[in-house]
């Protein structure tokens, strides 16, 4: 069987200000157009549908619209929420999904069935995917529970209560003549980030070491991390990555999905397929005269000024490179030896004086910038 893996699709998402539906609608058009080209019998997304938990109805719709699309091609379509997603409110989509031909499984149900998907390629292939949802650690506890694996000891660990969940959902892995397969929404100890996750879940907390995955697992298909790569395991682990860079610190991943060719009698061929529709990230450095002289990439940007700062400075470096979405001092400038004049002593200084010495510390000799602090000062004052 072909199956095509895609995940952290963060729909809906605002970057420093920017709209990036049009990327969106880009990318997605091309990750349906890579399935058309391919043919998978299995497409799954594996969180992070969207950037956020309450999604405009334009993001609904073009979600809806890219998965819709995706089962037209012929494939089964499995997706699962991500820590981005309101699990409840993809659920709330299940009788749409259902209609539809497609498995939407948006939190942990009360039957871990539900989270078994059996199926079978048009060339016989038979298949059995566990689906599991992104689980915080307060729901990890409450699926055991669910589940009545043994009371939920307070001193276990989130990964030794995700690995009794998958355990129950994977205990069915032993039939030889059929694929098994895994897509969770999960960080995997050892992997590498991809620079724009939220950070509260993936703290060491939250990783999960690639043990948790049975050994008769011929694929496990993950989301949350944002490169894609291969995660060292007991059987094929991997996360495909975002189809697009969410943050400028992921301006070095490339954007694809994964194509996974597996048998219940072969080991799994992975490859992957680059996505290009969305702009690129960059950043750039130096100073007002060498940002005028440089080609300005088709890009958003990350602008560096190796410059003091001043009043102004931000709208001469937006003139100069319109699709600067984020502009800061250099980092590398401000840390510099001498970069800071002394550390004002508070006791007996005016707040004029005070704010001075602020502004000397980092570098900022703007006359300007002083003379409106003692207006707005002297307005609080009276």
């Amino acid at each position: 069987m072909k199956i095509l893996h895609t995940s952290d699709w963060h729909v809906g998402k605002v970057l420093k200000g920017q709209s990036r539906a049009e990327e969106h609608k880009a990318v997605l058009a091309g990750v349906i157009d890579i399935a058309r080209a391919e043919q998978p019998d299995l497409v799954i997304v594996a969180g992070d549908l969207y950037d956020t938990a309450a999604p405009t109805s334009e993001a609904t719709r073009l979600v809806t619209r890219a998965l819709t699309a995706l089962r037209r091609t012929g494939a089964d379509v499995v997706a699962i929420g991500g820590n981005h997603d309101n699990g409840p409110a993809l659920d709330a989509l299940r009788p749409w999904a259902d209609a539809a031909g497609i498995t939407l499984r948006g939190g942990v149900r009360e039957n871990p069935d539900e989270h078994v998907i059996d199926g079978t390629t048009a060339g016989g292939e038979r298949w059995q995917l566990a689906a599991l949802p992104f689980l915080s650690q307060r729901y990890a506890v409450r699926a055991l529970e669910m589940y009545e694996l043994t009371a939920a000891e307070t001193n276990q660990t989130y990964a030794d209560h995700l690995g009794r969940v998958l355990g129950r959902l994977t205990e069915g892995f032993t039939e030889p003549d059929r694929v098994h397969l895994v897509t969770a929404h999960v960080t995997v100890t050892g992997a590498t980030t991809g620079g724009g996750e939220r950070d509260a879940h993936t703290v060491l907390g939250y990783a999960v070491p690639a043990t948790v995955f049975p050994a008769t697992a011929h694929y496990v298909a993950l989301g949350h991390l944002h490169r894609a790569q291969r995660v060292i395991g007991p059987c094929p682990v991997r996360y495909s990555g975002s189809p697009l860079a969410v943050d400028f610190g992921e301006q070095e991943n490339v954007p694809s999905v994964t194509i996974v060719e597996v048998t219940a009698s072969t080991a799994a061929r992975v490859r992957e397929v680059p996505v290009t529709a969305a702009s690129a990230l960059r950043t750039v450095r130096g100073t007002l005269a060498q940002l005028a002289e440089i080609e300005a990439p088709d890009a958003w940007l990350r602008v560096y000024v190796r410059e003091q700062p001043r009043a102004g400075l931000r709208e001469e470096v937006q003139e100069l490179l319109p699709r600067a979405l984020e502009i800061r001092i250099d980092p590398e400038l401000l840390a510099a030896p001498g970069s800071g004049a002394r550390i004002a002593q508070r006791s007996g200084r005016s707040p004029r004086e005070l704010f001075a010495d602020y502004l000397d510390s980092r570098g900022h000799a703007d006359e300007g910038v002083q003379e409106l602090f003692d207006e707005l000062f002297e307005e609080v004052e009276h």
